[in-house]
């Protein structure tokens, strides 16, 4: 009934096992993979027919994570899986991009891969399984893929590389670097470091290259026996076209391209395509043809810019390979800010904002394992007028999502700890204008915008986006890209760290694969320019500031015994709710006794600490302290003196001025009075004294002073005291 074909390594250690045949049988090609315990399914469909309006690739991967794989219930009302979380969206992102480019080019069919992660084992991360499964049933579904692909992930950890390290020692690496593809070259590298050298990340690259080439192998023998027959593809001919579109646009073209201002050679080039059409399709309706003069026109316009490069080693907007564009750098643009900066690069422009938040504001990320705080948020947004067009405005989308957390992991690895800084921080990045490596601007200004909120960085951090134009055996790597040379060239190879190493590292390309070389003159080469931009960033601000800003919350980090937790929190939460009311404070106790206390000014704060230091400390003995009379009795007065603390004040202890017939005669409940800690008995019983404290001035009565008041008062009893008989 099953037709099953099985493969199986070992690898870092583990066990990997691809299997086909049992799941998913209606699909063009299922695989599912393990690793340790953990395990996915990958399913490969594809349409069987073009749209013939398609001028793209339809491809798209989903990833998703079953919450039965780690033995639990989705949270929620729904109690199912929603919409995809941002590691969901991240890791479809992660296997998109080495595959995408395998693909013959003219291939158009709607493909869509969707990975399931079946079970976890809290130890083996399924983003690299994912992978290796998707790259595997694609190889076996006969789509024109010129795969396969293999990957790997490559932690540090007391300077060696390690293969796949598991999630527990993933705490401890200097280095999270996922690195992807062919048996002949490098095709994709994610990565986020501990400012390691260029040297040490191109060694993790080649490191994760050469340990996935098993995996590839693999792949290839399952495929030996259970891949089906190719696809019949036909492409259509575009050759009708190519030399008449050659003769109308070529030199109108290069002109247009030897515009410096983006929206000025847009405009042109828009000219000059709509006189191609005008010319070449007067009458003609058939959608397939608009079609095929567009990709040959953007063919054109690919070779002239290209060529140039090559050729002339100027670029479009005149800059030779290596410069990088005007940059300006401003701080402290918005003034209720907590930190704010606006980096422009040439024409793009990130305005970047700041804002400092307490524990309350962590967000809680829900996974597979387990849920988790986080102290650090960077989101970016790009609103459609940042490259003059109108669009949809909403909820991030996969790209945003992307880009956010490249410049996150740029930031993270210089974000001070929880014991240094105790702040929640979020930054957001709005791009204003777009024309090549926003991400980039956006690692810039997050760096100033922080420094400017007086977060404590470690060092000032910079990005830079190179490219890659590659004919044959010739190629130049261009520093500082345009978005045109972005979209008409090989690569786009992200690199940001600060003055002494890199912190992040995303390398994506367009062709079947780049060598060693290629990817060393391109780490060189953008050293010097991150190099360069943090010289010019420094010119707007070197260090973070010393103090936070007038409008960001102040926070004070105490710690109390674990005992004293309770005390502090009350029945119901109602003792810290009434210190939160009467001081204005936000409190956050942690399980270690850790209480951070937040507020706008520092009385505020102090108005907690007081109200917190009363609960957990031990009233002294011999002490003068301020209560409240809160309960008359007749052998006394019970008064509030200590946080929650009462304690007596018995008849004798009233007054200097005899022994009163009831308390009600010297105070009244509500009187704030002055009182003197007495002894505290072995029951716990608190006593107290009025008389020995001067009720004016808060001090101590001498004993010269208590003498003389108490024999005043009983030479005044004596004489108007009847006698005894």
């Amino acid at each position: 009934m099953f037709d099953i074909h099985r493969v199986e390594i070992e690898w870092g250690g583990r066990t990997l096992k691809l299997e086909i045949g049992r799941m998913a049988r209606q699909a063009d090609a299922a695989v599912l993979a393990q690793y340790g315990e953990t395990s996915v399914l990958a399913t490969v469909v594809a349409a069987k027919s073009v749209n013939p309006d398609a001028d793209f690739f339809p491809l798209t991967v989903n990833y998703q994570e079953k919450a039965y794989a780690a033995g639990k219930i989705p949270g929620g009302f729904f109690k199912r899986e929603g919409r995809p979380t941002e590691r969901e969206t991240l890791t479809s992102r992660l296997i998109d991009r080495p595959l995408r480019p395998l693909f013959v080019e003219g291939f158009k069919n709607e493909t869509q891969v969707i990975i399931s992660v079946l079970s976890y084992d809290n130890e083996n991360d399924p983003d690299i399984l994912s992978m290796v499964a998707s790259s595997a049933a694609l190889t076996l579904s006969g789509l024109p893929f010129l795969g396969p692909i293999g990957a790997a992930r490559v932690g540090k950890i007391d300077g060696e590389f390690i293969l796949n390290p598991l999630v527990d020692e993933m705490a401890s690496t200097d280095l999270d670097l996922v690195v992807a593809g062919t048996q002949d070259a490098v095709m994709m590298v994610e990565s986020e470091a501990n400012e390691l050298s260029e040297v040490e990340m191109l060694d993790a690259v080649m490191f994760g290259y050469k340990h996935f080439q098993p995996v590839i192998d693999c792949i290839i023998k399952l495929a030996e026996t259970a891949a089906k027959e190719p696809w019949n593809i036909e492409l259509p001919d575009k050759s009708k076209y190519v030399c008449k579109v050659r003769d109308l646009a070529e030199a109108e073209l290069r002109k247009a391209f030897s515009i410096p201002e983006k929206q000025m050679r847009q405009d042109k080039v828009s000219v000059v395509k709509a006189g191609v059409f005008e010319k070449l399709m007067p009458d003609e309706d058939g959608c397939s043809d608009i079609v095929l003069l567009n990709e040959v026109f953007k063919e054109l316009e690919s070779e002239v810019v290209r060529g140039d490069i090559l050729k002339n080693r100027k670029r479009i907007d005149g800059r030779d390979l290596t410069t990088v564009r005007p940059i300006l750098s401003e701080v402290n643009v918005l003034p209720r800010a907590h930190g704010s900066a606006l980096f422009t690069r040439g024409e793009t422009q990130a305005l970047v904002v700041a804002t400092l938040g307490t524990g309350d504001d962590e967000q809680f990320v829900d996974g597979l394992d387990g849920t988790h705080r986080e102290r650090f948020m960077l989101h970016y947004n790009f609103p459609p007028y940042s490259v003059g067009e109108t669009g949809r405005v909403g909820s991030p989308g996969r790209r945003e999502i992307g880009h956010g957390k490249l410049a996150w992991r740029a930031m993270n690895p210089l974000f001070p700890n929880v014991e240094d800084f105790p702040y929640t921080v979020r930054v957001v990045s709005e791009i204003n204008e777009s024309n090549g490596s926003s991400s980039m601007a956006s690692v810039c200004g997050a760096s100033l915008a922080m420094m400017d909120a007086g977060i404590p960085l470690k060092r000032p951090v910079a990005g830079i986006a190179m490219g890659l134009i590659k004919e044959g055996e010739s190629f130049v790597v261009l520093s500082d890209i345009l978005g045109d040379e972005d979209h008409l060239g090989d690569m786009d190879f992200k690199v940001a760290g600060t003055i002494k190493g890199i912190t992040s590292l995303q390398m994506d390309i367009k062709i079947t694969g780049i060598t060693c070389e290629i990817m060393r003159i391109a780490l060189d080469q953008a050293r010097l320019g991150r190099l360069h931009i943090l010289d010019e960033m420094a010119k707007a601000l070197e260090t973070s500031r010393d103090e936070i800003g007038d409008h960001a919350p102040r926070i004070e980090t105490i710690n109390i015994p674990t005992d004293k937790i309770r005390e502090v929190i009350g029945s119901g939460g109602s003792v810290i709710r009434s210190i939160v009311e009467e001081s204005g404070a936000k409190i956050d106790i942690e399980d270690d006794g850790t209480v951070k206390i937040a507020g706008t000014n520092r009385e505020v704060i102090d108005a907690a600490l007081k109200r917190i230091n009363e609960i957990i400390c031990e009233p002294e003995v011999g002490s003068i302290y301020k209560g409240k009379v809160v309960k008359l009795m007749d052998f006394g007065a019970f008064v509030n003196f200590f946080g929650p603390k009462d304690g007596l004040v018995h008849v004798s202890q009233l007054t200097n001025e005899g022994r009163p017939n009831h308390p009600s005669e010297v105070v009244r409940e509500g009187q704030e009075v002055y009182v003197k800690l007495l002894a505290i008995e072995d029951r716990g019983k608190v006593r107290l004294s009025i008389k020995a404290v001067d009720q004016k001035t808060g001090q101590e009565l001498s004993r010269d002073d208590s003498l003389q008041n108490d024999q005043g008062s009983n030479g005044r009893e004596r004489r108007n005291s009847p006698r005894r008989r």
